[in-house]
């Protein structure tokens, strides 16, 4: 994950995430994940970021049940917190029992605690965790400053750059 310094007055660290570090981080989950508490059931992604890291983790358990769950909890690409609402219930997780609940990142908690609500017998894992969300999340890779935006492979685009030598630059 690198790290970079914006200048915005609120001073928000932003950490880019590309694919094959995601990749990395999703297998160290599982190879943790099948060392404590695996086999699963059952995955529950927390949609729209636990999908792809979800998807990841079923191949490497070897877990076909792949369940989701629709939770907004930010609005607007400020990431204003809101109360959480459930857009899709993960009817076939029940109470969470023999599931696993993955999502990219647990950061205030809000929406990590909201889910375990729901499936209180679920284990809870995601990839990143911040300070403030950490206490709801059974298993992360790294943990994230609070202050930090994490970017993810699919919030960002590879732009084209054209050579030093074409820009006038020296």
């Amino acid at each position: 994950m690198n790290a970079s310094q914006n200048n915005t007055p609120q001073s928000v660290n932003y950490a880019t995430v590309t694919w094959d570090q995601l990749h990395r981080d999703a297998r160290d989950l599982a190879a943790r994940l099948m060392r404590e508490c695996a086999p699963f059931k059952g995955i529950v992604a927390v949609t729209r970021g636990g999908l792809i890291p979800a998807a990841i983790l079923a191949r490497e358990l070897g877990c076909r049940l792949v369940e989701s769950i629709s939770v907004v909890s930010y609005e607007g690409e400020e990431g204003t917190q809101q109360e959480p609402k459930t857009l899709k219930a993960p009817l076939a997780a029940g109470n969470g029992e023999g599931f696993l609940i993955v999502d990219d990142l647990v950061d205030s908690g809000v929406t990590a605690r909201y889910v375990r609500e729901m499936l209180p017998k679920a284990v809870f894992a995601c990839l990143y965790a911040k300070p403030d969300g950490r206490p709801f999340a059974d298993h992360f890779v790294t943990e994230v400053a609070q202050d930090t935006w994490v970017l993810f492979p699919w919030d960002t685009a590879p732009l084209f750059v054209p050579p030093l030598s074409k820009s006038g630059k020296q």
